[in-house]
């Protein structure tokens, strides 16, 4: 018998678990043939954006455990907005979390559609100093380079 197994991506690295043919009367949760995926996360923070978050989250009257939160938001003048922000905790059912360079990155499941891919990194210099983001999806993106269209 043959079941059709459906994740949300498979144009990223996924790791198989556990692999089987599962019987008639499949349980999930006592089942030793139960298929489980870890599936990696889409965005990408650079060490230098890490250590930045590390820095303002230190300096800065957070929980300990805080996280960096990614999100996507309807708005700006190319369509949609990315959004940071620290945030003291993540739903489960609702968030992809990672550890990247020290720093929990969370990113909810349906801006993570958009984010595919993408770099946040931290830039330093005469004319501009900010987090940056790096979407290989955007098509089309601001000249302030906090609102991009797919």
């Amino acid at each position: 018998m043959l079941r059709k197994i459906s994740a949300r991506r498979f144009d990223r690295p996924v790791k198989f678990l556990k692999v089987g043919n599962p019987p008639n009367s499949f349980n999930k949760t006592n089942n030793p043939f139960h298929l489980e995926m870890q599936i990696n996360m889409s965005v990408t923070v650079t060490e230098k954006a890490a250590k930045e978050v590390q820095r303002f989250i230190t300096e800065g009257d957070y929980a300990e455990g805080a996280c960096l939160r990614i999100s996507v938001a309807g708005g700006g003048c190319s369509g949609f907005n990315y959004g940071l922000n620290i945030a003291n905790d993540y739903d489960e059912t609702k968030d992809n979390h990672t550890h990247q360079h020290g720093v929990m990155v969370v990113v909810d499941k349906k801006s993570d559609l958009f984010l595919d891919g993408t770099t946040v990194d931290y830039y330093e210099g005469i004319e501009q100093r900010g987090f940056q983001f790096h979407n290989p999806n955007a098509k089309k993106t601001c000249g302030c380079g906090n609102s991009f269209s797919t």
